[in-house]
């Protein structure tokens, strides 16, 4: 119990003891002391308990400290709450999410100790963090646990966590904002030292902000979020696309139809490749295409250069079976950043009408209707597809152009797409829906192209003026 009721009494001496000179003072009903072996050391504390008196701070009836020295002798360790929070958000999380939070705090939590000697190596430490402290597994029991304390970790990843728990720093020590320096400048680096993606960073900082504000106002750990008194920004990067390494569009052709010409697995993902172009979608967004998705014109003559649409509603990003509950390694969920049920239409030129239907009469679908598949018949992985346009690449382009980030990975072909709607004068709204995209994210990586656009919207303007002069 805390109250204000407090008395603080002279330091004494008593003649003949270790500890001479004593210190007392009464809480309430009860009274407290504590002996030091020199006198200044009692005048010290004494000073101290006054201090807090004078500000108008409670004192604990049981223990007799301060209110706020209780709070900070109970205070968990940084490495504790953080395990403790994302066993929290676990049950309720995208898989997705579960290892962004992980990752994230990864990277945070090695910067919040009281020393840094004798730390394992960095590499060690955030793979004992992501892997094993920060990623939840069901006990014997059935209940939430950190996966090291169900199963058993390797010695390095052992001696790693038992390290962090011996030097995390207390909780309570976070009202110093400063602390949170360190871990605002981890944010912004990658582990080779280069600066991170400046979104990284702030996905990051996303997550520590959320984890602040959850130990102030649910459990009351912090009188305030610290965070917001920090003068802190991620380190500037470029994230716009470097257009000299995205492929125009006959090169893009050439490179589906090196993937189409590569055997049977490239015979059967040509399609796959061709909706990463034509129709500017994400890997896993055409994982997840299903036939019932796709409205494609009839098979004649007559619509040969007739349009088809794709009604995307459903994605299957990777993530790892350590993160999904069911051990995929993949998650079923909505589209990017939309409800869970929302769609998105995406008209779809007649080369890829014709790309499907192909592929349709050739392959047909998985049992679930899924347009491609592993070998196996589960979500085709990145590593399959990636292996494909490796050998794509390295049929089509020159050696020179091969050894550049000239088209350097799949995803590639989705810029490529989006380029050359935004090239061919299409309403950029309309590019930002069609991609998934808003329209800050479309400006923010297009914006050379868009600019280059500009010229032209002016000289139709002009164009139109004039014709009334």
């Amino acid at each position: 119990m805390l109250t204000y009721d407090v008395d603080i009494w002279s330091i004494r001496k008593r003649a003949g003891r270790a500890k001479p000179y004593e210190l007392r003072w009464r809480v309430g009903s009860r009274p407290h002391s504590k002996s030091f072996k020199l006198k200044p050391q009692a005048d010290g504390r004494r000073a101290e308990l006054m201090t807090a008196l004078r500000e108008r701070e409670q004192f604990d009836v049981d223990t007799g400290l301060p209110a706020r020295e209780l709070a900070a002798l109970n205070s968990p360790t940084w490495f504790e709450h953080a395990t403790a929070y994302a066993l929290m958000k676990w049950p309720r999380a995208a898989a997705k999410h579960r290892a962004g939070i992980a990752e994230a705090l990864s990277v945070i939590t090695p910067t919040l100790v009281a020393t840094t000697r004798g730390a394992p190596d960095p590499k060690t430490l955030r793979r004992a963090l992501y892997q094993w402290a920060f990623r939840a597994v069901k006990s014997s029991d059935g209940q939430l646990v950190s996966r090291h304390e169900a199963e058993e970790p390797p010695n390095e990843i052992r001696e790693a966590l038992s390290w962090l728990s011996d030097h995390s720093l207390k909780v309570k020590a976070l009202e110093d904002p400063a602390l949170l320096r360190p871990a605002l400048d981890a944010m912004s680096r990658r582990m080779d030292g280069k600066k991170a993606a400046e979104n990284t960073a702030r996905r990051k900082r996303m997550v520590l902000s959320n984890l602040l504000r959850y130990t102030v106002e649910e459990k009351g750990l912090l009188s305030v979020n610290p965070l917001p008194r920090v003068d802190w920004t991620p380190a500037e990067t470029d994230d716009e696309i470097d257009f000299r390494y995205v492929p125009g569009p006959a090169q893009a052709r050439a490179l589906i139809k090196a993937v189409s010409d590569s055997g049977q697995r490239g015979g059967h993902l040509s399609a796959f490749f061709g909706c990463l172009y034509y129709a500017a979608m994400r890997p896993a967004e055409i994982a997840s295409l299903k036939v019932g998705d796709c409205k494609l014109p009839a098979d004649t003559p007559e619509s040969a250069d007739h349009w088809g649409e794709l009604l995307l509603a459903e994605s299957r990003p990777e993530v790892g079976g350590g993160w999904t509950d069911d051990g995929a390694s993949y998650e079923t969920r909505g589209l990017k950043r939309r409800a869970r049920k929302a769609t998105r239409p995406v008209p779809i030129p007649p080369v890829l009408v014709r790309m499907l239907r192909d592929h349709l009469s050739a392959y047909g679908t998985a049992p679930d209707g899924r347009l491609f598949r592993a070998a196996r018949g589960g979500r085709v992985r990145s590593t399959e597809y990636c292996d494909l346009w490796d050998a794509a690449r390295a049929t089509v382009l020159s050696k020179e152009d091969a050894a550049s980030p000239l088209a350097e990975v799949p995803y590639s072909l989705r810029h490529a797409g989006v380029s050359l709607w935004i090239k061919s004068g299409v309403d950029p709204v309309e590019v930002a829906r069609r991609a998934g995209h808003s329209i800050a994210v479309l400006f923010r990586f297009y914006a050379k192209i868009l600019q280059g656009g500009q010229a032209r919207s002016n000289q139709l303007i002009t164009e139109e003026l004039n014709k009334g002069g």
